[in-house]
């Protein structure tokens, strides 16, 4: 009866995501470095951290910047739109920069409300690979 109640209140998710985090910290060898961070890497953890704290993945979030040597502090979100020459409009910025990006490759870039990309893709895929199979897809 008690599981039941925790799983109606959506508790049970939280203790089970946290006891995950917790076994990981514990688990984490503080002794060993991290390798460095690639300026790249950097940006693209800090687009999912900004998409897993929006949506509440608090646990994530932690295990993702314990495990990937991520800064503690979130990198400010108008440097990151700067270095990923993203310009955004008033209803971009409402959602993480993800969200925008997606929205410009699902619509094509064409009159997209969210976040527009003007200087260059972030992918290296030309625009028809999207919709093949990752195994069909030029390579760059």
């Amino acid at each position: 009866v008690l599981k039941d109640t925790l799983e109606k209140r959506g508790a049970l998710g939280q203790i089970k995501a946290r006891i995950r985090a917790e076994v990981f910290n514990a688990l984490d060898d503080q002794s060993e470095p991290r390798p460095p961070l690639s300026h790249e890497n950097l940006l693209i953890n800090e687009l999912i951290r900004e998409y897993l704290e929006y949506n509440n993945y608090k646990y994530a979030a932690s295990v993702l910047t314990a495990e990937s040597g991520q800064p503690e502090v979130p990198l400010d979100r108008q440097f990151l739109a700067k270095e990923l020459n993203i310009v955004e409009d008033a209803n971009g910025k409402s959602v993480p920069l993800l969200y925008g990006i997606l929205s410009h490759f699902l619509h094509g870039g064409e009159g997209s409300t969210q976040n527009t990309l003007p200087k260059a893709s972030l992918l290296y895929y030309p625009k028809q690979n999207l919709g093949k199979p990752p195994t069909e897809r030029n390579q760059k």
